[in-house]
């Protein structure tokens, strides 16, 4: 009978609270929400729109909100030209590059398993560089409107010969990574050759752009870019899915039936050609790709990088870098790229010497 009894009355166990929401619209399909990411994407999407009204209202010429906002809204009167031909498409180039080059170091990343990894660690940034160089020696394209092509054509290059140099019988990160910093070393020597042994008006334009600086650009960069982020969004949504399996070890990832050659490819594509896009219309511009990733996935706390978040945090990154840059020792507006290198160096020193103290 007291078996019996307690048979009868089972231990009731309280349900343990999730951090993530499931929803299913359908029965085959399901969305996993991390509230905390929510929030996160929250408060740096608020955060975005603070630092790029702040970027449309200060400068040489101060500016209130409430001018700003007229401005905008009826596209005429005596601030037109301060607002809606210089620093409105600035932001916008701003923040749209931004957001691609923090997808793209959360893609690379991810394929490498490596938080020291970026675009420019495989080659982009110096294969965009090299190949601009190249048309500006040689005279293949004279229009200013042509030369993000030919960047993003470079850097899609170098990174397709770092991808097929590095394979042999699959891909590894580090062999990835040290092809990647090999090939980007003979690069960096072609355009010192080339910066060496050319006239001054060129090599001066070439400089400039290797700083990586948003002065002078507007819509006719911003606009391809904002259309190849839209493009890419199935993609991204895709990439979203198929990186939480690379989490693991190749291995593991196989025998749970991830085709992690196939997604490993995929993955890069995608970052490469977003990195190259935005270093196309925006010049060579470092670290925003190597510190956006991590910075999102200390906020959100998740195991595998969060896109949606490197995205914004690259955004307000950079746009709140631009804005430094143009006000720090007015009338000298420092070129961002430079910026992003003076604080990002530190980062990556900090971030060398945590790795080897875990080891």
């Amino acid at each position: 009978m007291r078996g019996a009894r307690c048979a009868a009355a089972p231990t009731e166990v309280p349900p343990a609270r999730s951090r993530t929401i499931v929803l299913r619209p359908r029965p085959r399909v399901s969305l996993l929400i991390h509230r905390r990411s929510v929030l996160v994407a929250l408060i740096l999407l608020a955060l975005l729109l603070v630092v790029m009204a702040a970027a449309a209202s200060l400068g040489q010429t101060y500016l209130s909100p409430g001018v700003v906002w007229r401005t905008l809204r009826t596209g005429s009167g005596p601030y037109d030209l301060v607002v809606n031909e210089l620093r409105v498409p600035r932001i916008v180039l701003g923040a749209l590059a931004g957001a691609a080059l923090g997808m793209s170091g959360a893609l690379v990343q991810t394929v490498t398993r490596n938080p020291l990894a970026s675009p420019d660690v495989i080659g982009v940034g110096h294969g965009a560089a090299a190949a601009t160089v190249l048309a500006l020696a040689t005279g293949v394209v004279s229009s200013p409107g042509a030369m993000p092509l030919v960047s993003v054509g470079g850097g899609l290059a170098a990174a397709a010969l770092v991808y097929l140099l590095a394979w042999r019988r699959g891909m590894q990160a580090g062999r990835f990574v040290l092809v990647g910093v090999g090939i980007g070393v003979a690069l960096s020597a072609v355009v010192q050759l080339y910066l060496t042994d050319s006239e001054l008006e060129a090599a001066e334009q070439v400089k400039l752009w290797l700083t990586g600086s948003l002065n002078g650009r507007g819509w006719q960069q911003a606009g391809p870019l904002g259309v190849v982020l839209l493009v890419c969004l199935p993609a991204l949504a895709w990439a979203s899915r198929a990186a939480r399996p690379l989490g693991l070890d190749a291995d593991t990832a196989a025998a749970l039936g991830v085709r992690v050659g196939r997604v490993r490819l995929g993955l890069t594509v995608l970052g490469v050609v977003l990195a190259a896009t935005a270093t196309g219309a925006a010049g060579p511009i470092g670290f925003v790709a190597l510190t956006s990733p991590q910075l999102a996935r200390r906020l959100t706390r998740t195991p595998q990088l969060p896109l949606l978040c490197s995205a914004l945090t690259g955004a307000v990154v950079l746009v709140a870098a631009d804005l430094t840059a143009r006000t720090l020792l007015p009338p000298l507006e420092i070129p961002v790229g430079a910026l992003t290198s003076l604080v990002g160096g530190p980062y990556l020193l900090w971030l060398l010497g945590r790795r080897t103290a875990v080891r």
